[in-house]
């Protein structure tokens, strides 16, 4: 993802969202990277959690139940930090939490999907299948949050 910049303005954010950069925006000068930082910290947190949860209680609620509290532990962080410090966008909370939750729900049903594929049918262990696919996952994302989950309209009326 670019900014698209006017030469003797400041970064405009990419497609069609309106506000303000957010505060890890103006420290690093480019939307795209502040999303991957942002993202590949939160992404390594699901994945903690995701190892916590296996440790603590996989052996006896299996797999599936690691990656949902995982999931549920890390998805309100992750909107927090898309919303306020990549973004910055205002009004349509709700509006943006329910499309955060739909793509990031998305990446979560392909997640457990390929998971139990990489555990179950193929055998391979779960803590090093779960990298793995969250390298697929985390590309899906992307397009995800940027494209639906944060956009809005622009003065033409086209989103």
């Amino acid at each position: 993802m670019t900014t698209v910049s006017d030469p003797h303005g400041p970064p405009v954010p990419p497609a069609g969202m309106l506000g303000r950069p957010g505060p890890l925006m103006r420290i690093v000068k480019n939307q795209g990277l502040a999303f991957v930082l942002v993202g590949g910290f939160n992404t390594a947190l699901g994945t903690l959690w995701f190892i916590a949860w296996q440790l603590a209680l996989g052996e006896q609620l299996g797999y599936h139940f690691a990656i949902v509290a995982g999931y549920l532990c890390n998805v309100a962080c992750a909107f927090a930090m898309y919303r306020y410090l990549v973004f910055e966008v205002r009004g349509h909370f709700l509006r943006d939490l329910w499309r955060f939750v739909v793509v990031n729900f998305g990446a979560f049903a392909l997640n457990m999907a390929l998971m139990t594929i990489a555990v179950s049918a193929l055998h391979f262990p779960p803590i090093p299948s779960q990298i793995v696919i969250t390298a697929v996952t985390a590309t899906a994302s992307f397009f995800g949050y940027r494209d639906f989950s944060f956009r809005r309209k622009t003065k033409t009326g086209i989103s």
